[in-house]
């Protein structure tokens, strides 16, 4: 499965909900000019209005280059980092197709480059990391479709193949350009003194994300 090739889907979704996919020459050239960026594994990108995946797509296979360039032996560090590319995509989308069809695409991205089949582990962790990254909801109200608050996961690799999840909701991080507004009462505060997770998970292996995949739940730390 990959991103459509037509910029729209019908007449009515576009009347609807303003739904128009970006051509992906437009996004190569706009991705360009945070090259960088893209081109950093663990640089964080949130696509308000993900669709079926047109930006985050190229952003995972520009990460999973750097992978390539920095990882590529030996497996077990190309495995955890190629994964580590995956968990700092995040996107929100408010139609239940696309955001099904963006995990997809994503999915697809990651198990064509490291030639994984669905039963790998890696897989199957790749496949919990995108159920909580890419959320079906509002990014304008902030919420879910079931009208709870949009929780990011904050991933990251603690090395030796364990990984660290911390849970924000995404109405707090948007705080954060009023926090540091010059004259206000926070701006000399850090973040890490501003926000405050909502949970802090202990480490996690591969194997273990790949089981939450199956149905298990992160155990939270006493």
């Amino acid at each position: 499965m990959h991103p459509p090739m037509n910029y729209v889907k019908s007449k009515q979704r576009v009347a609807d909900h303003g739904e128009v996919f970006t051509p992906a020459w437009m996004v190569e050239a706009m991705l360009d000019l945070v090259k960088d960026e893209t081109e950093r594994i663990d640089s964080r990108f949130l696509e308000p209005a993900c669709g079926s995946g047109n930006f985050l797509v190229p952003i995972v296979r520009r990460k999973l280059a750097a992978v390539e360039l920095k990882f590529g032996k030996p497996d077990f560090e190309r495995r955890h980092y190629a994964l580590l590319a995956l968990m700092c995509i995040y996107g929100v989308e408010l139609l239940d197709d696309n955001i099904a069809e963006c995990r997809a695409n994503v999915l697809e991205t990651l198990a064509e480059y490291l030639n994984l089949e669905e039963t790998d582990d890696v897989y199957r962790a790749a496949s919990y990391v995108l159920s909580q990254n890419l959320v079906h909801g509002d990014a304008l109200t902030m919420r879910t479709c079931d009208d709870q608050p949009i929780t990011f996961a904050e991933w990251g690799y603690l090395g030796k193949g364990k990984f660290q999840r911390r849970d924000f909701r995404l109405d707090d991080l948007t705080m954060s350009s009023k926090f540091s507004a010059e004259g206000s009462l926070f701006a000399h505060l850090g973040k890490h003194e501003i926000f405050t997770p909502t949970s802090t998970y202990q480490p996690m292996t591969i194997s273990e994300l790949a089981a939450l995949a199956l149905g298990g739940v992160p155990r939270e730390p006493v």
